[in-house]
């Protein structure tokens, strides 16, 4: 499994595309793909058929997978997007930081 920056429940900021700038949080990670899927980002419109009866159809935004080096992290105490670090504490456990602010995330 590759290791990604981003994690489930992160904020994160695109860098490229046509949302680029825009901030959202990560709902979803697909780590095989190296893709996430961000709260309000990329979003496609979908056609959807009514399944069940009294079920009705019609046209449904939905949030499509973004590749992960196209979002950022951003801090929660400095508020910019930083690059994110990993530290090896004294009892045994990575934790990730803020390279901005030295600021470390719990996960």
């Amino acid at each position: 499994m590759n290791k990604m920056h981003i994690k489930k429940g992160d904020t994160v900021v695109v860098l490229s595309g046509k949302d680029k700038g825009k901030k959202g949080k990560v709902l979803t990670v697909l780590p095989k793909q190296n893709k996430a899927i961000v709260e309000g980002v990329a979003l496609a419109t979908k056609h959807t058929k009514p399944r069940k009866q009294g079920e009705t159809g019609g046209i449904v935004n939905q949030e499509i997978a973004i590749h992960a080096c196209k979002l950022m992290h951003v801090c929660t105490k400095c508020n910019k997007p930083t690059r994110i670090g990993r530290k090896v504490l004294d009892d045994g456990s990575i934790v990730r930081y803020c390279k901005k602010c030295n600021e470390t995330f719990a996960d």
